[in-house]
C-alpha cells in the first residue's frame, strides 16, 4: 500500500469502490462507486436520506464501510479515524460554522492545528499566517474577531482553515446556504479557480442546480443509498439530474398564478421591535404590508432577524414594541385571534414548532379544531372517532404517507410531517398564511406539493408572508420581494422585477 500519511501539497484524486454501509436492517449505502479526479470540481446530488452524508462519513473516517474500499491518488487508503483523513489531506467544510466567535481569525487558525506548542509564539505565528494569506486567492483580516466577520468572510475562513491545515481534497456541505448570491458566486468561483490550477479537488454536496451547472465539472447522483447516475455536467440537463434524484415519482406541476385576485384583506406589521435570546435587538422598526391575493417573500441571510420576526408574529416570542393588524384590527397571537382572523402557518422545523412528536397523526391534524364541532361537543367533550375520520380524509387529500391515523407523527419522514401540517393548516378557510422556510431539507415531490399549495392559498385570496433563506424559492413564489438586513426591511421590489444581484447586495448590506 502506498504511504499516504504525508500531507499532500497538490490536488488529490479520490475514488470509492463498491462502498457499502449497513446499519442493522438498513442498507444506507449499497455498492456506491464514485471517482473524483484530482483538480476537479465534483457535485454530489441526492435527496435527504439518499446516502450522501453516510458516504462522506465513510470517506472522513467517522464510519467504517461494511464493504468497499477508498482509493487516494490510485492507491488503497485505510481511513480509520477523522485524524487519519486529515493526515491524508481530506478536509470538510460543514454547512454550519465551526469557528470560535470570541477569538480572532489568527487564533482560530492556530488552535485548529494539532501540533501547537504549549506556549505559542504569536509573533512568529502571525508572520507565518501573513505569508500563508499572501499565497491564497482570498484573505480574511487576521486580527478581526470572528464575531465581527460577515457570513461570507466566515465561510472563506472555514475554507482557509482547511487549506492552512494542508487539506487538498475539500468536501463542502451546502457551502452557500448562509451566503448572498454574490458571495456564493465569489467563493465558488475562487474555489473553481484553485481546482483549475491543480491546487485542490472539491466534492460539493448541494441541492442548487444553478451552482452545479455554473461551477462543477462532473456530478454523481445518489438515490436511496445507490448510485443512479452521473457524468460530465456539460452532458446533463437540470431536468435529467432532478429525474435521477427522484426516480419515477410523480411531481406536482407548479400552480398557475391567478391574475387580479379580488380581496380586501390586508396584514400590516407596524413598527415591530423584537429582541433575540440574549436580549439584544433582532428586529427594529419593521413595517410591512401584505395584501390578500399576494405573496410577499422576505429574503435575507440567516441571522438578520427573520426567525425572531416569525416567532413574534406567531406568538413564540414576545413583541418588545409595535402592533400587528389584520384589516385594521389588532391581532394578538392567541388561539381566539387565530380562529377569528383565520390565521394559519407553516413553520420552520414543523416537528419541533408545529407538532407534538409522540401524539398521533390524527391528533396533530386535529389541533386547530379539536375543541369545536364536529370534533367536540359542549366545547370539551372530544370525539376521537370524528378526529380519525377527518384525519383520514386529509391524509388522502394531501397524500400523507403514514401507516395509519394512529401512527405517532415522529415516525413520519420530514416531508410527510410537513404534509400533515399542511393538511391541518390549509384545509380550512385561510385568510392569512405565515410561512417560514417551508421546504428546507425536503424531497422534490414534497417541495413541489408545498409550493403549489402556497400559491393556491394566495389564489384563493389569502395574504401570504413567506420568509425563506432560499432565494430561488423567494423569486419563484413571490409577488413582491422584501429584503431583511440587520433586523430591518431595507428593500422592496415587485417579484417580476426582482434582480438576483441587486437583492444580494441589499442582503449583504452593501446597497
Amino acid at each position: 500500500m502506498k504511504d499516504l500519511a504525508a500531507p499532500q501539497t497538490r490536488a488529490i484524486g479520490l475514488e470509492t469502490v463498491g462502498m457499502t454501509k449497513v446499519f442493522g436492517p438498513l442498507v444506507a449505502l449499497d455498492d456506491v462507486s464514485i471517482n473524483v479526479a484530482p483538480g476537479s470540481f465534483h457535485a454530489l446530488l441526492g435527496e435527504n436520506g439518499a446516502g450522501k452524508s453516510t458516504l462522506v462519513k465513510c470517506i472522513l473516517g467517522f464510519y467504517q464501510p461494511t464493504r468497499g474500499t477508498i482509493l487516494v491518488n490510485g492507491a488503497e487508503a485505510r481511513i480509520p479515524t477523522p485524524a487519519a483523513a486529515r493526515d491524508i489531506g481530506i478536509g470538510m467544510v460543514y454547512q454550519h460554522f465551526t469557528l470560535v466567535p470570541c477569538l480572532s481569525v489568527a487564533e482560530n487558525l492556530v488552535i485548529a492545528r494539532g501540533d501547537k506548542a504549549p506556549v505559542i509564539d504569536w509573533k512568529a505565528e502571525k508572520a507565518a499566517l501573513t505569508a500563508f494569506m499572501d499565497r491564497m486567492p482570498f484573505r480574511v483580516p487576521l486580527e478581526t474577531p470572528v464575531s465581527a466577520l460577515s457570513a461570507g468572510e466566515k465561510q472563506k475562513l472555514e475554507i482557509l482553515k482547511q487549506l492552512y491545515l494542508n487539506q487538498h481534497f475539500l468536501i463542502l456541505d451546502e457551502p452557500t446556504s448562509v451566503l448572498t448570491p454574490g458571495e456564493a458566486d465569489q467563493v465558488l468561483g475562487l474555489l473553481r479557480g484553485m481546482t483549475e490550477a491543480g491546487e485542490i479537488t472539491v466534492l460539493m454536496i448541494t441541492h442548487k442546480f444553478r451552482e452545479v451547472t455554473a461551477f462543477a465539472d462532473a456530478v454523481s447522483v445518489l438515490r436511496r443509498g445507490r448510485q443512479v447516475g452521473g457524468g460530465p455536467v456539460s452532458e446533463m440537463s437540470t431536468d435529467a439530474m432532478s429525474r435521477l434524484m427522484i426516480g419515477e415519482a410523480e411531481v406536482r406541476p407548479p400552480e398557475a398564478r391567478a391574475e387580479g385576485v379580488a380581496s380586501d384583506l390586508q396584514l400590516e406589521l407596524t413598527a415591530l421591535y423584537v429582541d433575540d435570546d440574549e436580549g439584544l435587538p433582532a428586529v427594529e422598526a419593521l413595517d410591512l404590508k401584505v395584501r390578500g391575493g399576494e405573496i410577499v417573500g422576505v429574503a435575507g441571510v440567516s441571522g438578520n432577524g427573520q426567525s425572531e420576526l416569525v416567532e413574534a408574529i406567531t406568538g413564540q416570542r414576545p413583541l418588545k414594541d409595535g402592533r400587528i393588524f389584520i384589516n385594521g384590527k389588532p391581532f394578538e397571537a392567541t388561539r381566539r385571534d387565530y380562529h377569528g382572523f383565520k390565521v394559519f402557518g407553516l413553520p420552520e422545523e414543523p416537528l419541533r414548532n408545529a407538532a407534538v412528536r409522540r401524539m398521533t397523526v390524527a391528533e396533530n391534524i386535529a389541533f386547530r379544531a379539536f375543541d369545536r364541532p364536529p370534533m367536540a361537543g359542549l366545547g370539551w367533550w372530544l370525539k376521537p372517532a370524528q378526529m380519525r375520520r377527518r384525519a383520514a380524509e386529509l391524509i388522502a387529500a394531501y397524500r400523507v404517507k403514514t401507516p395509519s391515523t394512529e401512527t405517532p407523527i415522529e415516525n413520519l419522514s420530514g416531508g410527510n410531517v410537513q404534509r400533515a401540517v399542511l393538511a391541518r393548516e390549509l384545509s380550512q378557510d385561510v385568510r392569512v398564511l405565515i410561512v417560514a422556510n417551508p421546504c428546507f431539507g425536503l424531497d422534490f415531490v414534497s417541495v413541489a406539493e408545498i409550493r403549489a399549495q402556497i400559491v393556491a392559498a394566495r389564489n384563493r385570496g389569502a395574504a401570504v408572508l413567506l420568509v425563506s433563506e432560499d432565494l430561488d424559492e423567494i423569486l419563484e413564489l413571490s409577488d413582491r420581494v422584501a429584503v431583511m438586513s440587520g433586523g430591518r426591511i431595507v428593500h422592496i421590489a415587485p417579484g417580476a422585477e426582482a434582480d438576483r444581484q441587486t437583492i444580494g447586495k441589499y442582503m449583504a448590506g452593501h446597497a
